[in-house]
């Protein structure tokens, strides 16, 4: 049966505004915690593994979550979710200014992770009920885009205020005055849908997602963090066996729509936005590291130059709906992933000598060839499954994109990782002490770490020999995802050659 495509009205793009709403601060929220690492870490009292728990356990539940609360939002209702979460949300957020304790941020942060999972399934399915025009969902999906690369944009400038005015906590009051604003409007301008809630709740189903996609995530970023080593490997052994399982009951009891991959239309452009955002992840890991640990710019710093690629992000999504509508869809998202993969090749010079200017300008052009490809690749992929199951759809989507930044991160963390030691291995650090030599030939911030306790005359040639092994393994890993997004480009042209927007 074809849902018959109406022009949306004044109530949905109002609505459209009201969705957007939790994404742009949920996008602040994110840019703006690092920035208050260093007053959370002297408050608190908090360790170094502490610090990283409160940053990733928020992610980690996130990811692991989105399955679950795309199916519960195809059950109770994509608005009703969505109040949900950004009602706790919001709760949670007060909670956090207020903690007392790393272990008590941390527990929070973690709870802000699953009520972060209802938002992305619920908005973006909403969006695919609202919109039945191709056209027009794909403006709204422009302008939703565009909402997380505009809390990029503002979300260090307000945090810097709210930090230089008052204390850690004051960054996450950001979230609860909007989300009592969507709790309030949501119910006047959004409408509810429902999906098919024929099936019974499976509850081990999921359990068995939540642990798999959790340890899965875990153990990919704290394998590219810190290496090989016990608690990395046993987590992704035990995600994969956890997965496995999760895999076999869901082809006895289909209930996560896992059965959407056998569509051409939806997997293509799922596998592109994981692929997109497999080099993107790669790519900020290492260059966080290269302007902190290279160039010697404070996290504020480093997070203030990249804001002209957040604002690249957010002109490529506005040109997206320009973009879908004048190019079939393998086009437009060869096109998209052509254009990021000048911007990546632009970035391999940027160590040897090319300097912040180039690294903003390439940073710019891939972010606006990178946005028309995620807008593009989403609409196919919502439009792809049937409007009762938009909300696991959205959700496989988001999963999937988690896991191939993820991915990315460990992948061309590793290869740098191997690039950076092969270059150390050739250089005698003359001065460094024989027990030091390990750690500083193993990682640039076990170099810069070392240097610190060193005279400045030994120090000052290892800093110089780590930062150019270092860049020397960033020009590699850009140099492969520029080749990435070009393999990419060719096959979803081809592949996508007899798939319209529709």
């Amino acid at each position: 049966m074809s849902v018959v495509e109406t022009r949306a009205g004044a109530r949905e793009w109002t609505g459209l505004a009201v969705l957007a709403l939790p994404c742009l601060v949920v996008s602040m929220g994110s840019n703006v915690l690092h920035l208050a690492l260093p007053g959370i870490s002297g408050a608190l009292g908090t360790t170094n593994e502490q610090l990283l728990w409160i940053v990733d356990g928020y992610v980690f539940l996130l990811a692991g979550s989105l399955m679950t609360m795309g199916a519960l939002a195809d059950r109770i209702g994509r608005r009703r979710l969505l109040l949900i979460g950004g009602g706790a949300y919001g709760a949670l957020s007060l909670v956090a200014a207020l903690s007392t304790t790393p272990e008590m941020l941390i527990v929070v942060r973690m709870l802000l992770g699953v009520a972060g999972a209802t938002l992305m399934p619920s908005t973006l399915s909403l969006i695919r009920s609202m919109f039945t025009d191709q056209g027009q969902r794909t403006t709204a999906l422009g302008v939703w885009t565009a909402s997380f690369a505009l809390g990029g944009v503002i979300g260090p400038l307000v945090g810097g205020v709210l930090l230089g005015a008052f204390w850690w906590g004051s960054v996450f009051f950001l979230a609860p005055p909007v989300m009592l604003l969507l709790v309030v409007l949501g119910p006047r301008l959004l409408p509810e849908f429902r999906g098919d809630d024929s099936h019974a709740l499976d509850v081990r189903s999921f359990a068995l997602s939540l642990v798999s996609v959790l340890l899965l995530v875990y153990g990919i970023t704290r394998l590219a963090e810190s290496g090989p080593g016990p608690q990395p490997l046993a987590a992704l052994v035990v995600g994969s066996a956890v997965g496995a399982r999760f895999l076999s009951r869901q082809r006895r009891r289909p209930t996560f729509g896992l059965d959407l991959f056998r569509c051409r239309a939806f997997t293509l452009p799922v596998v592109t936005n994981a692929v997109a955002f497999f080099v993107l992840y790669g790519m900020q890991f290492l260059l966080a590291q290269y302007l902190q640990l290279v160039l010697g710019l404070s996290p504020l710093e480093a997070g203030l130059w990249t804001i002209p690629s957040a604002l690249g992000y957010l002109v490529g999504s506005a040109i997206a709906p320009h973009v879908a509508h004048r190019l079939s869809p393998g086009s437009a998202l060869g096109a998209g992933l052509l254009v990021s993969a000048v911007g990546f090749g632009l970035l391999v010079p940027v160590p040897s000598g090319g300097g912040l200017t180039l690294y903003v300008v390439a940073s710019v052009i891939l972010s606006v060839g990178l946005a028309p490809v995620y807008v593009v690749a989403t609409g196919l992929a919502v439009s792809a499954a049937p409007e009762q199951r938009a909300g696991i759809a959205s959700a496989l989507l988001e999963t999937c994109t988690n896991l191939g930044g993820a991915l990315g991160i460990a992948v061309l963390g590793s290869v740098a990782g191997i690039v950076f030691r092969a270059e150390m291995r050739r250089s005698p650090l003359p001065g460094v002490p024989t027990g030091d030599r390990s750690p500083a030939r193993g990682t640039i911030a076990g170099a810069v770490d070392v240097a610190r306790d060193l005279p400045a005359s030994t120090a000052g040639p290892l800093l110089d020999a780590a930062g150019a092994a270092f860049g020397n393994a960033f020009q590699v890993t850009q140099e492969l995802g520029a080749g990435l997004l070009v393999t990419s480009a060719i096959s979803v042209v081809v592949l996508l050659r007899r798939i319209s927007a529709g």
